[in-house]
């Protein structure tokens, strides 16, 4: 089992491509299917952070990218709505 690690500093922060282990054709991949936006060789830590997830979820479940994909959108849908639930209970 391999493990990738990527190492982002704040959440406005993009980072080099250059300074990703992770293979250009997979990046490219994972650019043409909407998942990550790429600008000026550079990826937003935010966008490293939903990679990172989905290349985690693709290893351990063996799905492929898109299945991936959608199970980390659905998560980050999830969390979000787990997060509204909250302050909606602490506004009562």
């Amino acid at each position: 089992m391999s493990i990738y690690r990527v190492f982002y500093h704040d959440d406005g922060e993009a980072m080099p491509l250059s300074q990703i282990d992770i293979h250009p054709e997979f990046l490219q991949l994972l650019a043409e299917l909407g998942i990550i936006e790429i600008r000026d060789h550079r990826i937003a830590a935010d966008h490293l952070q939903k990679m990172t997830r989905i290349m985690r979820i693709r290893q351990r479940l063996r799905v492929n990218v898109n299945a991936a994909a959608i199970i980390v959108d659905l998560l980050e849908r999830i969390e979000s709505l787990e997060d509204e639930i909250e302050s909606l209970k602490k506004m009562r």
